[in-house]
Formats: structure tokens, sequence, C-alpha cells
């Protein structure tokens, strides 16, 4: 949408996708697991969402604003980087309570 130039709300502009990174990421990576592991139920540890979590918020909020001026630092996102990461862990939680009943 930012590249279309679509007027967004300022809420949504600036952390949006910091809430949906992490959890389509970890999306991305739990598919392609499941798929060559041949194991549909396969869930990522919590251990693994923390540490993608902790990684994204050293790398786009520590590591790139000390060298590179288009980015900023902001303590937010990093809030946002565990809480969509956490909202995906427990959602995946919930899909395998329902899929083994």
């Amino acid at each position: 949408m930012q590249r279309l130039r679509v007027p967004l709300a300022d809420l949504v502009n600036n952390y949006v996708n910091d809430l949906l990174y992490v959890p389509l990421v970890l999306g991305a990576i739990e598919f392609v697991i499941r798929k060559f592991k041949k194991d549909s139920l396969f869930k990522l540890p919590i251990a693994f969402v923390v540490f993608l979590a902790s990684f994204y918020s050293f790398y786009f909020e520590y590591y790139l604003p000390g060298i590179n001026p288009r980015y900023t630092a902001d303590w937010i996102d990093v809030v946002l980087y565990f809480l969509g990461g956490f909202a995906f862990f427990y959602s995946e939680k919930i899909d395998i309570k329902i899929v083994s009943k």
C-alpha cells in the first residue's frame, strides 16, 4: 500500500508491518518444515519464536539504525515483534488442540 501511495492511518502505516512480520516469517518457516518432514502437526518451539523476535529486534531496531539513516530505532516495534511471535505461537497451539480432538 505504501508503494502504491495509498494513504494509510499513521497507526497502520507505522506499526502493522512490525506486528505481522514475525508471524508471517514463522508461518513460512513452519510450512516449509512441515512439508519437508511430512508432519502436518509440527510446531515451532517457543524458544525459536523468542530467538526470531530477538534477532529481528536487534537487527532492525539496534544494528540497522546505527549504520543506515533510513532505519530508526523504536522500542514499540520490539514489543510488536514479540507480541506477533507470541500470538503466532499460541494460535498454533490452539489449532493443534482443535485438530487432535
